[in-house]
């Protein structure tokens, strides 16, 4: 067999939606980034294989502009202008290219790690073994982050960690039971089905289980056909990495089960309906979680997550799902109340006894309850983006994750700066824009330089004019520009999702919105010149690089994708 070896200053291990916003965030801060991704595809649970919504601290657009911008933000209004149809295989390309089209990333696709080696508390490198080329890769690296869902560098490193429930007296939480135990929420294999115009009959596999009545499936109401059910899940009372085969086996028995009783066991609206694809891979919801230096937990959550060293986000509910799955009775979930947003602090996104060790996604360090909010994808995104920030700063400065935090100041900025968000934390700007004067030929633009760059409550933290409108710095004496930095209205308060049951606030193109054509222009002694244009913007926030001396920069904005009027929530020089 081949066996082949590489150095990275950062691997990334696993390849979702934390993972890939990992990777790529520490790509663009200039680290060299390993990505090693054990299936086919990026996008873990949100992928092909699986299909799970991206959801969030808007909550399916319940908390209204409380969704998450930075890299997935740019990936979903990527996703909007070239997959109008809602494909989940053209939602995978756009993954793929986004690391793809990364020159500092190297990407390890159907790698599986199955070895690390260790120095002292150091993980000097792991090895993987990637079944289509019959290869075994080892990477070297600086830092290492597990994104992998089921933390599969903990076994392998010594890392701390822990499964299943703690004491509700160990964390003084509410809602957990009162003797900790090994139970996790389950696992679900969801179906597509489609409305073919005519009958359609179906004849379920003999091995299927049989839900003859509705009294088999209490508190699963089941009219939605066309993508399945979260609560046919199952594993939470096994083992959630080492019984996976057996629990898919029993899933699928559920599944098509649960579609012969919507087809041939009463009314359900299904004559019509077909099924069109079923789910192979599990989707997991809880395995392994590590220790870090804090453990984030219900009290936590439901203070808001007050952090001086707030990194990232969360918002969705404490949504317990009952260990039991599909064989539970009862109500299969309990939403628990929880504030959206609240902090979650960087001391949750490294090791406590593994020097070089980072993480995002599912297996962050915090209790079974706070997990049950964090797990969401849109949250893994932007815990992975600090992450990856993370790591780049420490390569930079020749630091261990720790010690990071002792620059926790310069990475909040550094992510306000891409677009994050994070909570009680404004964005700092340079001097050239404190001192500037800032005019607007409408309105008032002082918003604009505000340090939030996005709704929070009632207040927009914007700029609002029509088409043609323009904002301008100027000063008294020439300066060097080198970049100024424009961030537009995303529609923060609609839902981006790949359903095709759509709701009235559901986007299904770039927001009309989002400004669409606009000019630079710079001041110099001969006056205000054209310098750069931008047609066909379909992002957020657009960065365009100047490097000259002027004593102006202002914007035109020429076009939008629909609107009469302009929204801009920031504007800023460099």
């Amino acid at each position: 067999m081949k066996k082949l070896n590489h150095e990275f200053d950062f691997c990334v291990v696993g390849g979702g939606m934390a993972g890939v916003c990992a990777a790529v965030s520490a790509a663009r801060h200039g680290a060299k980034v390993a990505i090693v991704q054990d299936r086919p595809m990026f996008g873990g649970n949100s992928s092909s294989e699986v299909r799970v919504h991206v959801c969030g601290a808007d909550r399916h657009g319940q908390i209204k502009n409380m969704r998450e911008t930075g890299i997935l933000e740019e990936i979903r209004l990527d996703n909007l202008r070239r997959n109008h149809v809602k494909s989940f295989s053209i939602w995978d390309t756009v993954l793929y290219e986004k690391v793809m089209m990364e020159p500092n990333i190297r990407y390890f696709l159907n790698c599986s790690i199955l070895d690390a080696k260790m120095d002292g508390k150091k993980i000097e490198s792991v090895t993987g073994w990637q079944t289509t080329a019959q290869t075994y890769h080892t990477i070297k690296a600086d830092i290492f982050a597990d994104c992998s869902g089921d933390a599969v560098l903990a076994p392998l490193t010594g890392a701390e960690y822990r499964v299943g429930r703690e004491a509700r007296s160990e964390y003084n939480e509410a809602i957990e039971p009162e003797v900790a135990d090994k139970k996790t929420m389950g696992m679900t294999c969801l179906f597509q089905a489609y409305d073919t115009g005519t009958p359609q009959e179906f004849v379920p596999p003999s091995w299927a289980h049989v839900y003859a009545s509705e009294e088999d499936v209490p508190f699963r109401g089941h009219h939605w056909l066309e993508m399945g059910y979260w609560w046919v899940e199952l594993g939470g009372e096994d083992d959630s990495i080492y019984d996976t085969e057996k629990i898919r086996d029993e899933l699928l028995k559920t599944v098509y089960g649960m579609w012969d009783h919507i087809k041939n066991h009463g009314d359900h609206g299904a004559e019509n309906w077909a099924l069109d694809w079923v789910q192979f891979l599990p989707g997991k919801r809880e395995s392994r979680r590590y220790i870090g230096d804090h453990v984030l937990n219900q009290n936590d959550v439901e203070a808001e997550g007050k952090f001086h060293d707030t990194v990232a986000y969360g918002g969705w509910t404490m949504d317990d799902h009952n260990p039991g799955g599909f064989a539970y009775k009862g109500k299969p979930t309990i939403f628990h109340p929880a504030p959206s947003p609240y902090g979650i602090p960087y001391r949750c996104l490294y090791s406590k006894n593994i020097e070089n060790l980072m993480f995002a996604g599912r297996c962050i360090s915090a209790s079974h309850a706070a997990m049950s909010s964090t797990r969401v994808m849109g949250t893994a995104s932007v815990m992975g983006q600090a992450v990856g920030t993370a790591a780049a700063m420490a390569v930079n400065h020749h630091l261990e994750p720790r010690g990071v935090g002792e620059l926790v100041t310069e990475l909040q900025q550094t992510l306000l700066r891409d677009d994050c968000y994070l909570p009680r934390v404004q964005q700092d700007f340079s001097p050239l824009t404190d001192s500037a004067t800032l005019k607007a030929s409408s309105g008032v633009p002082e918003p604009l330089r505000d340090g939030i760059n996005r709704p929070v409550g009632e207040d927009q933290h914007a700029w609002d004019g029509q088409v043609g409108d323009s904002v301008e710095y100027t000063w008294d004496q020439p300066q060097t520009v080198k970049t100024a930095t424009f961030v537009f209205d995303s529609a923060m308060a609609k839902i981006i999702q790949l359903s095709r049951h759509q709701k009235d606030n559901q986007l299904t193109n770039t927001p009309d919105e989002m400004v669409k054509d606009f000019r630079v222009e710079i001041k110099t002694s001969d006056g205000w010149k054209p310098f750069a244009t931008r047609k066909g913007n379909c992002q957020r926030m657009v960065r365009v690089e100047i490097n000259q001396s002027a004593t102006g920069v202002r914007a035109v904005f020429d076009s939008t994708w629909g609107s009469e009027s302009v929204r801009l929530y920031a504007f800023y020089i460099d």
